[in-house]
């Protein structure tokens, strides 16, 4: 288990920040060493931290000025993607669950949700790569799937060549885990688990795993891979 895990939190209500804040503060091992007021305060904060001090997850708001949490968690990921991302937000709009898990965030919770779920949640990206939602989110996350699935948008995933080895690994980018965390759960070298990505992006005709997993998403290979 790691010791002490660094948070940030980027909301644009200093009232907001302040509740995550000592809802945090209240778990042992979690540390805010980071508050934002929005997007572009968050990025500039990161360039500025050393990389020892960069947080392990952010908990992000969505609709903010300037820089939404959407646009921040895209931008973030790509400078430092080492950085983990818990939306955290009163948004249950179906294109806004589906935009943030197509950045790359890790999990959804509600604003309602008390500290222990907060906190369980952010153990559990950190610990086993999981994906945790609010109840609420994730019962419109499956009817959203269902929904958007129709038989003629159902295609074999042999359209698509696509081995049972990449099936494995696409079906653990669509549940959010990176490279890393797939060699160890398939029991292979980061460097083979980051070449069949490679090799799947090829056969699905995209250059990233936002693109990748929406079309996993599209076509519903899968169905629903996220936790409450």
């Amino acid at each position: 288990m790691i010791n002490t895990i660094n948070i940030a939190i980027v909301d644009d209500k200093n009232i907001n920040r302040q509740s995550l804040n000592e809802r945090i503060q209240s778990t042992a091992n979690l540390k805010v060493v980071l508050m934002a007021e929005n997007g572009e305060d968050y990025i500039n904060q990161l360039k500025s931290l050393e990389l020892n001090q960069h947080p392990m997850i952010t908990l992000m708001d969505i609709d903010m000025p300037i820089m939404n949490g959407i646009d921040a968690v895209k931008k973030g990921l790509e400078l430092f993607p080492k950085t983990k991302y818990l939306m955290i937000t009163i948004f249950e709009d179906d294109d806004k669950i589906f935009d943030s898990i197509l950045a790359g965030a890790s999990g959804y919770l509600l604003k309602e949700e008390n500290s222990e779920t907060i906190s369980r949640s952010i153990q559990e990206i950190i610990e086993y790569g999981g994906a945790p939602m609010s109840p609420k989110i994730a019962r419109k996350a499956l009817n959203m799937l269902t929904k958007n699935i129709s038989s003629k948008d159902v295609t074999e995933t042999s359209d698509y060549d696509l081995s049972k080895r990449e099936l494995d690994i696409l079906k653990l980018l669509v549940g959010g885990h990176d490279y890393k965390i797939i060699a160890d759960k398939l029991f292979i070298s980061p460097h083979t688990a980051r070449k069949h990505i490679a090799n799947i992006y090829v056969k699905l005709q995209v250059s990233n795993k936002v693109d990748a997993v929406k079309i996993a998403i599209k076509k519903g290979w899968f169905g629903l891979l996220f936790t409450a």
